[in-house]
């Protein structure tokens, strides 16, 4: 279970009724408070209908205007298959997003999936809850199913394509797929949830207006089919099983987009629609908002990759300039030679210039080689130099000659003491630097550390404080970076361009931190509050290091030293005991306690 640490002075008050949050409760640095409303008519239900208690459970499956299926059209035999209007589609959708979520035992573990041959599932769950594999009867969904399965336009809310829940065409009887882990243990298969869910839903088919009327009615045919195979199996085994039907949408794509927008998730000219959320493009523009550029040496700046379609340019923050020059980090990239260096010095006096250069974790000692040292210090030499053209190469020779940009400059002219007009060459404008990756900070981390470490002639473990506490970045590293840099750190200062003066006769000793460190930090979901794992709950020094001077851990006890419990006090720690990450234990019963101590 992860470990959740936070800083000593929280917002006060805080309680899962949203009623009473005010907008400077919770701060969040990146998503804007939007006020609930008033409080509806206590006729009108404020939230969505309560899941049943554990002791009004229920065992049947829930209603639907699909079931019985003899209300509407039927336009085949066998299988059965019958026609629905756009209409009872939402209506149906409606009705199920509405309905109460059955009780989590009645359907866990089967949503985890369990096959028969995967003993190490079964024995987790099989010891823990007697339902064994048993199809849940409490449940009864609708998935919606786009016939030809292009889903880049014509997209239905939450429609798959038929891959996503049947085996192939190869199979002498349609049938879904095969879906639970043989193998493996995990309480988190995501990736099976649209495929098993589909075995208890209704399934609903439609088409775009580029689909042939033959492909609608061979899908449909072949999952109704898959659905007549798979209640015979559940049914020769002695269970009981709900009847699930099949049905075509008659209705055009266009009658959606007309009459129920809100169904809409990417229109019939491949345009995402605005009135259904795409969690997937949100989560990026969460992540590309969380981790904007921001500039952590002069003319240098460290953030996600550019993309107008996750943040557009008028969202992106004002102080952040055009960039000449964009170094992304990437797996597959080698550091570059100088002769590539010059060259694009050269071409970004003319536009914006792009480069690879290897990715964290991409350097692994001990197998480095001097020639990848060198490659990162060359890197940080022609930054600094592009960066910081009036202040030289630094320290270190980097593989540059002092005249590499005197080609660069502007002539200007100069007057001897003869009052004489002579032509000389003024600096290069200084370049604009991203360091870039997809999230803006994972990959980038080697770069940015080794460089910030030779700007500022700072040891390894004071530019990782520095770059997280005073320019409030968040960034992950590998262990392989943490040894790389470690064991490089002399010869990063002693090159730094402010020169061997700013190195002490000995470097100072590692903080105690450093040496149970393994490249990532806690991190900061709130200006107050740090989401981390046990190693960091159990690394007093580093918490101390990052302002954090309170602990709460779920399900898993830190393992201090008495004296230190006793230096931090018992009254910052809160231990939520009997709680495992397992996907089985609930939480609901601590979260108060939990908000209380936060």
């Amino acid at each position: 279970m992860a470990t959740l640490v936070v800083h000593q002075t929280p917002p006060p008050g805080l309680s899962i009724d949203t009623s009473k949050i005010k907008a400077n409760v919770v701060p969040n640095k990146h998503i804007p408070y939007c006020s609930p409303g008033p409080v509806p008519a206590l006729e009108t239900p404020a939230t969505p209908p309560e899941t049943p208690s554990s002791t009004e459970k229920i065992d049947g499956p829930p209603s639907s205007i699909l079931h019985p299926a003899g209300a509407y059209t039927r336009v085949s035999k066998d299988p059965p298959i019958y026609s629905v209007n756009a209409e009872i589609v939402q209506k149906a959708l409606h009705q199920s997003a509405t309905t109460p979520l059955a009780d989590p035992d009645l359907v866990f573990p089967w949503l985890h999936g369990l096959h028969p041959e995967n003993q190490i599932q079964q024995a987790f769950f099989i010891a823990r809850r007697k339902a064994l594999r048993k199809t849940p009867k409490c449940l009864r969904g609708v998935t919606i199913v786009k016939a030809g399965g292009d889903l880049s336009k014509s997209k239905l809310r939450g429609a798959i394509s038929p891959s996503e829940l049947l085996a192939s065409n190869d199979a002498k009887e349609p049938m879904f797929l095969d879906i639970d882990p043989k193998e493996g243990f995990s309480v988190r298969n995501f990736q099976i949830q649209a495929a098993k869910w589909a075995m208890i839903s209704d399934i609903v088919i439609y088409k775009d207006d580029g689909t042939p009327i033959e492909v609608l009615r061979s899908t449909a045919e072949r999952v109704a089919r898959a659905q007549k195979c798979y209640r015979k199996k559940i049914t020769a085994t002695g269970a009981e099983f709900g009847e699930f039907n099949t049905f075509v949408v008659r209705s055009a794509f266009e009658d959606f987009e007309d009459d129920y927008p809100e169904l809409v998730s990417i229109t019939a000219d491949g345009r995402i629609s605005q009135a259904v959320p795409d969690l997937l493009q949100l989560e990026r523009q969460e992540m590309c908002t969380m981790s904007k550029a921001s500039e952590i040496a002069r003319n240098v700046w460290l953030g996600p990759t550019p993309d107008s379609s996750v943040l557009p340019t008028s969202e992106q923050p004002e102080h952040n300039p055009d960039f000449d020059l964009l170094i992304e980090a990437s797996d597959v990239a080698r550091p570059p030679e100088s002769i590539t260096l010059e060259r694009i010095s050269e071409l970004c006096a003319k536009s914006s210039q792009n480069i690879d250069f290897p990715s964290s974790g991409s350097i692994m000692p001990p197998t480095w080689s001097h020639t990848e040292v060198d490659g990162l210090l060359r890197m940080c030499h022609w930054m600094f130099r592009l960066a910081n053209p009036e202040l030289g190469g630094g320290g270190g020779d980097g593989d540059d000659d002092d005249d590499d940009d005197e080609d660069e400059g502007c002539v200007a002219p100069r007057e001897d003491s003869d009052g004489d007009i002579q032509m000389g060459s003024l600096p290069a404008p200084a370049r604009r630097i991203l360091l870039h990756c997809a999230d803006g900070y994972t990959e980038t981390t080697l770069l940015a550390l080794a460089y910030c470490m030779f700007v500022e002639c700072i040891p390894l473990h004071e530019a990782w404080i520095r770059l997280h506490c005073e320019k409030k970045r968040n960034f992950f590293a590998y262990p392989s970076d943490v040894s790389l840099l470690a064991s490089i750190q002399p010869r990063i200062m002693q090159e730094s361009p402010k020169g061997s003066r700013c190195i002490p006769s000995s470097l100072p000793e590692d903080p105690p931190w450093l040496k149970r460190f393994d490249g990532s930090l806690p991190s900061r979901i709130t200006p107050y509050m740090y989401l981390g794992n046990l190693t960091h709950a159990n690394n007093p020094d580093l918490l101390t290091a990052l302002g954090i001077k309170r602990i709460l851990s779920v399900g898993e006890l830190v393992s201090w030293a008495n004296h230190r419990l006793a230096k931090w006090g018992p009254e910052n720690f809160l231990y939520v005991d009997r709680v495992q990450d397992n996907g089985v234990d609930p939480l609901t019963e601590e979260i108060d306690r939990c908000l209380a101590f936060i």
